[in-house]
């Protein structure tokens, strides 16, 4: 999970989306993106959970994270880990990495970008049988980039059947935060880009004095980046009637862009 402002365990139910999570991010310390944080881990501990929870941020996470956990004469029945991060800190999880990068909203502010890794190339079954390979682990071996020795004594190399390595994909979360170079560089190419649009453009010096970006910079930055696909987030409350102004806006600049609302859920295909 990235931020868990306050509310955020209700509309998990409401939406049907799995407790099972076991690492929750933070972007900074405004409230909104971490309140919830204690009322989530305490009906955790109440439901009976017993594995561990990680819980991540910006520098001032052991003391601020581990004060809203403290918070309350409930005890937490699991294990509670606190690891402050740095812009440029990778985590490396199975199939994917989760990249720290800084974003300008206050101090120590940082965003998350989820990078896949790199997918091996297609395997030619046509090929294979035309080869006289037959299927089953040798296939698998190969796909593999191994070399194998077939039951006629050919030894046969995983470039005559696999193509070249694919790239996976790529999605960036900023957070809150002024457009920056920051966040063209990490969202380059990237598959969605999560951009806060706070603002709609009549309001860019409001943008400017809080640290937020309006709906038109958020578009720009995906344009720059060449992103696929714009997500706006963070719209200001004043705009949760007639969204659309912000939308019409971004797609002047970006035409694939969608507005964030509760319960949203994205495909992110594979661009081959």
């Amino acid at each position: 999970m990235f931020d868990c402002g306050e509310g955020t365990q209700r509309q998990m139910m409401r939406f049907g989306v799995s407790f099972t999570l076991s690492e929750i991010f933070v972007t900074h310390y405004h409230a909104d993106h971490y309140l919830g944080i204690g009322g989530l881990l305490r009906t955790l501990s109440l439901q009976g959970r017993t594995e561990p929870m990680t819980l991540y941020g910006p520098k001032g996470a052991e003391r601020l994270l581990r004060r809203s956990i403290e918070l309350g004469v409930e005890r937490i029945a699991f294990e509670v880990d606190v690891k402050e991060l740095k812009s440029g800190d990778r985590l490396k999880r199975a199939a994917y990495d989760i990249v720290v990068f800084p974003v300008k909203h206050g101090r120590d502010a940082l965003g998350y970008a989820l990078v896949e890794h790199e997918r091996l190339g297609r395997f030619d079954p046509g090929k294979a049988i035309e080869m006289g390979i037959p299927e089953g682990p040798l296939w698998g071996r190969l796909h593999r980039g191994e070399t194998v020795k077939l039951p006629d004594g050919r030894d046969v190399g995983a470039a005559d059947l696999v193509g070249p390595p694919r790239s996976g994909r790529k999605v960036v979360y900023t957070g809150d935060t002024r457009p920056s170079e920051e966040v063209v560089k990490i969202a380059d190419g990237a598959d969605l880009l999560i951009h806060d649009s706070t603002f709609g453009a009549e309001e860019a010096d409001r943008a400017a004095e809080t640290d937020h970006s309006t709906a038109v910079e958020a578009a720009q930055i995906a344009l720059s980046a060449r992103a696929k696909r714009l997500i706006l987030n963070h719209l200001s409350a004043r705009y949760s009637k007639d969204f659309q102004l912000l939308l019409d806006q971004a797609r002047e600049v970006f035409p694939e862009t969608l507005v964030a609302k509760d319960g949203m859920k994205i495909d992110v295909a594979y661009s081959d």
